[in-house]
């Protein structure tokens, strides 16, 4: 699979620079030609409206959203619609409330004592924070992998991968397990790499082996979404790679959700991007602008957009 090379502005890259992209082979970096650079914007735009609401399973409509923690308020008025199939990445400054938001989208934020929100988030019909609705159901149902990668370190990799099953399920049978095993961290692109050593810790993984660990133990319990808070921050530039090739992959089956601080990993891998800022310290983040990705880094609607693409601040 290639990656999609996408229109931003000149000072992010250089447009006369070549349209060929790094891909994984052997845990080695291969220059390919990209596929998905074949249309023009306009061609794209015109075929395709992005920001059209998808009338398929798993979409996520968010309307007036307002995340609380106490009387402090993190977020204020965010309103979008996330569709299947995709990946919708959130960028913003530091304590712009991004992070807040995502972990909204599967009730995490809850953990903190004293956390509410008032407005709704909905999915194939049913609001998440409806009355009687079970956070845990939710989380089972909207998978999330976080900043560092988070292997149980004592157990092993084939454990990892089980761990969320064996919680949220009945006793499975010895090849119920390894068929599972096998699946997850073959939708993981992992499967080849640790097949033979499967009874070996998770934490003996190289970084960008334990997130995509991270990423099999998410998707073993079979979620709707996949929410990720920069799952690349802590990883170098090969990792880093791996896990982009790997949400091209999986947007084919999932609706995936990331917060990103790398602008250009925003424009390589997603779809629509939403831009969130804050007025001030104490103040609540707001989304600014919602729309597709190759819009937002070409031609922003908003001048506070353009100004953080451009590095004016954040």
């Amino acid at each position: 699979m290639n990656r999609s090379a996408r229109l931003i502005t000149p000072h992010l890259i250089n447009p006369h620079q070549s349209t060929q992209t790094p891909t994984i082979q052997n845990g080695e970096a291969h220059m390919t030609d990209s596929l998905r650079d074949t249309a023009t914007p306009t061609a794209q735009s015109a075929a395709v409206d992005l920001n059209a609401p998808v009338d398929l399973p798993n979409r996520i409509d968010v309307t007036d959203l307002n995340i609380f923690y106490g009387d402090f308020q993190a977020v204020e008025g965010v309103s979008m619609t996330i569709n299947p199939r995709s990946i919708t990445a959130l960028i913003g400054p530091s304590g712009c409330g991004k992070s807040t938001f995502l972990r909204s989208l599967n009730r995490m934020h809850e953990v903190i004592h004293g956390a509410y929100v008032q407005g709704s988030v909905v999915i194939n019909g049913h609001d998440l924070y409806g009355p009687g609705v079970d956070p845990v159901a939710v989380r089972r149902k909207i998978g999330m992998v976080f900043q560092r990668p988070n292997p149980f370190p004592t157990m092993s990799i084939a454990d990892n991968v089980l761990a969320g099953k064996r919680l949220n399920s009945r006793r499975m049978s010895k090849p119920d397990a390894a068929e599972l095993v096998e699946k997850s961290l073959r939708g993981a692109n992992l499967w080849n790499e640790v097949k033979d050593r499967l009874d070996k810790p998770g934490s003996s993984l190289s970084g960008g082996q334990q997130q995509r660990l991270c990423i099999a133990r998410a998707i073993a319990v079979s979620p709707d979404v996949l929410l990720m808070d920069e799952p690349c921050s802590a990883l170098d530039p090969i990792s880093t790679l791996a896990i982009e090739e790997l949400m091209l992959d999986l947007k084919r089956s999932y609706n995936i959700v990331i917060v990103t601080h790398n602008m250009q990993q925003a424009a390589r891998v997603s779809d629509r991007t939403g831009f969130f800022n804050i007025k001030g310290t104490g103040k609540p983040g707001k989304l600014i602008e919602m729309d597709a990705t190759e819009k937002i880094f070409s031609n922003p609607g908003e001048q506070e957009t353009q100004d953080y693409i451009t590095g004016r601040f954040g």
